[in-house]
């Protein structure tokens, strides 16, 4: 039996979403230095969020760079490999907390899979990345309870 899909869906509601690249690196001395630095020197691209999940032989790095495309083009000229994933970026405020986020979104029984802080404060306020089950409906339930999703072009240009 499929679904019927929810309303705003069926107009073409879709949030605003960003890229994260999840690289694969070896665990050993070093190695984050170096990706890191390789972003530092490239002009048209720079990391807004970074988490690292280190294992005793490997580690992935999960970042979101402000633009998607160079950060794809740098990762493979270092032949590194990565998987991509679409994330929402939530802006939090007095208004809108993580707790009544958190609660927004068991109502609507999603599930969280991780959450991460952005190094970068898009107008001074905390910025978290949020990895849902299903980003539409809970884009549509965050933009409906006023919070503020942003997407790739909202995010820090380098030299700004």
């Amino acid at each position: 039996m499929s679904q019927m899909p929810h309303p705003e869906t069926l107009e073409g509601y879709s949030p605003p979403t960003v890229r994260q690249f999840n690289v694969f690196l070896d665990n050993t001395v070093g190695k984050l230095l170096c990706l890191v630095e390789q972003f530092d020197l490239d002009t048209e691209v720079q990391i807004c969020a970074l988490s690292v999940m280190e294992a005793s032989d490997h580690a992935v790095i999960r970042m979101i760079p402000n633009d998607s495309d160079a950060a794809r083009r740098l990762l493979r000229q270092q032949k590194l490999p990565f998987t991509e994933t679409e994330l929402l970026v939530v802006t939090l405020s007095e208004d809108h907390t993580l707790t009544s986020l958190c609660l927004h979104l068991l109502g609507a029984e999603l599930n969280i899979r991780f959450v991460y802080p952005l190094l970068t404060e898009p107008d001074g306020l905390p910025t978290i990345a949020i990895s849902i089950d299903d980003l539409v409906l809970a884009g549509q339930i965050l933009r409906r309870k006023m919070y503020r999703l942003l997407g790739e072009g909202d995010l820090p240009k380098p030299g700004t």
